[in-house]
């Protein structure tokens, strides 16, 4: 069989570019299928970050003549991983300040649309006859709204490959005025209920949903959630109709780089064999954050954003009470000002038991995975979540809310679990303070069982979130799409 030829549409990769979840799948995904034989190719805007760390590029093609779009260019190089990469170098929409969506300031770019609809038709271009490379893909994988049109670009092409579309987060849509359809040279007649039309709006996350042959989402418990009301965000009954196309895979994790025995973040490396030096990780994690030297209290690490969806609100609402248990808090993060000032008058009112960090530090997030006891993710939804398995890797149990990939990847411990070496971490159903404090409160007492909780630490290290099966998994997606 001939090998299987993929481009894979994004609008971040990692270590390139990153703002969040989608950045880590798009660097790690690609390698990882590229390492079970899928010939796989990244397709990514030419930002000014991600033109300035190429180290050598050829330019492939020029694109002068598309309608509704300014000139551009398609370069060739290489991801530091050997994945091959095309930039679309268009220094109008792409080299500016800011970050791939937003300026300085936090406003998202007024010209989005045009941003995004041209890596979208240049994916449709790539993807069919019109194609200017040799290299042509068999299947087109796309990823959240910003490749969203791409699928929609690729029905309406001659010579067009099938499409996969992934969706990494249903909250963040793409939706604009209504004339962005005639802008972006879009056939009228896709401006629709089977179309992308959404509310009166083009949505560029429903021409993805409507128009790829495949959808995939991040895990197999969001693929449920989000063709319910709550989490289908006015997108549930398209998915409903659309589920025999719909398939949760759980994202994996870059296991070289999230590694105790071989992370250079940590002050004492250490693995499940030899766990001695978790015990020198807390200490280091409690003199970095200021907090008392308590080797027998229980610290509880947090790596995360401040917004409504992470429920950090939650958790600090009941952080003096958990204070009181005793435990630790350890806070990485930043968001909403309410929240962050709320953080910090906590380190405030309780030094020595609560150290706060305002912003992102990979090394401190590291050093959180390594030297807290346990790590708090009450998120209100989450569609796959990372940092509970970095946690399991590092031997620090998770406590978790229910919920999308959540639950797909952490077992709670009862007496059943327990016995039968599938406990990973504590869950809690019903998203209010009290279910939170319950199930910390719960995993406090298993701190303190210390032969329970080394069993627990055990059974989470074995744990395998390489990105192996995942990408077995994306394989077998295409080769279901390609009818192979």
């Amino acid at each position: 069989m001939a090998k299987l030829k993929v481009l894979f549409a994004t609008s971040e990769a990692a270590p390139l570019i990153k703002t969040g979840g989608l950045g880590d799948v798009s660097g790690a995904l690609p390698a990882a299928l590229r390492a079970i034989g899928v010939d796989v190719r990244v397709l990514l805007p030419g930002y000014r970050q991600v033109i300035a760390q190429l180290a050598q590029y050829k330019t492939l093609a020029f694109f002068d003549n598309l309608p509704g779009f300014p000139s551009a260019r398609l370069l060739s190089g290489v991801m530091a991983n050997g994945v091959p990469l095309f930039v679309l170098d268009c220094p109008g929409l792409y080299a500016r300040a800011g970050g791939p969506y937003q300026d300085a300031k936090g406003h998202d770019w007024a010209d989005n649309p045009l941003r995004f609809g041209l890596l979208s038709k240049i994916a449709a271009v790539l993807g069919s006859s019109a194609s200017p490379l040799g290299w042509h893909p068999d299947l087109v994988h796309c990823n959240d709204w910003q490749t969203g049109l791409a699928p929609a670009y690729l029905r309406f092409a001659q010579g067009a490959a099938p499409s996969v579309f992934t969706i990494h987060n249903m909250a963040f849509q793409g939706n604009f005025a209504p004339e962005t359809v005639q802008e972006l040279r879009l056939p009228p007649s896709c401006f629709g209920i089977d179309g992308v039309e959404f509310y009166g709006h083009l949505s560029f996350l429903k021409a993805g949903l409507f128009y790829a042959d495949h959808i995939t989402t991040v895990s197999p418990n969001y693929a449920k959630e989000i063709r319910q009301p709550e989490l289908g965000f006015g997108m549930q009954g398209l998915l409903v109709k659309r589920s025999g196309d719909l398939t949760g895979i759980l994202n994996g994790i870059d296991t070289d780089e999230w590694n105790p025995a071989t992370d250079i973040h940590l002050v004492k490396k250490f693995s499940a064999a030899r766990m001695a030096g978790k015990s020198a990780n807390k200490e280091l994690l409690q003199v970095r954050l200021g907090l008392s030297l308590a080797p027998d209290v229980p610290l509880l690490g947090v790596v995360s954003r401040f917004t409504h969806q992470k429920g950090l609100d939650l958790l600090l609402e009941i952080a003096p009470r958990l204070i009181g248990l005793p435990v630790q808090l350890a806070i990485l993060g930043g968001g909403e000002a309410q929240m962050q000032q709320s953080a910090l008058g906590l380190s405030q009112r309780h030094p020595g038991k609560v150290g706060v960090n305002i912003g992102f530090s990979e090394e401190l997030a590291h050093q959180i995975e390594a030297g807290a006891d346990m790590f708090i993710m009450p998120s209100r939804f989450e569609p796959c979540g990372l940092n509970q398995l970095y946690s399991q890797c590092y031997g620090t149990l998770p406590v978790v809310h229910a919920t999308g990939g959540l639950v797909d990847s952490v077992v709670d411990c009862t007496a059943e679990t327990l016995k039968d070496g599938t406990a990973s971490g504590f869950v809690f159903k019903g998203m209010t303070a009290e279910n939170l404090f319950a199930a910390i409160r719960r995993a406090v007492g298993f701190y303190h069982d210390q032969r329970k909780w080394k069993a627990l630490r055990r059974n989470c290290m074995a744990k395998d979130f390489s990105w192996k099966s995942s990408a077995e998994a994306y394989r077998a997606v295409y080769l279901k799409v390609l009818g192979r």
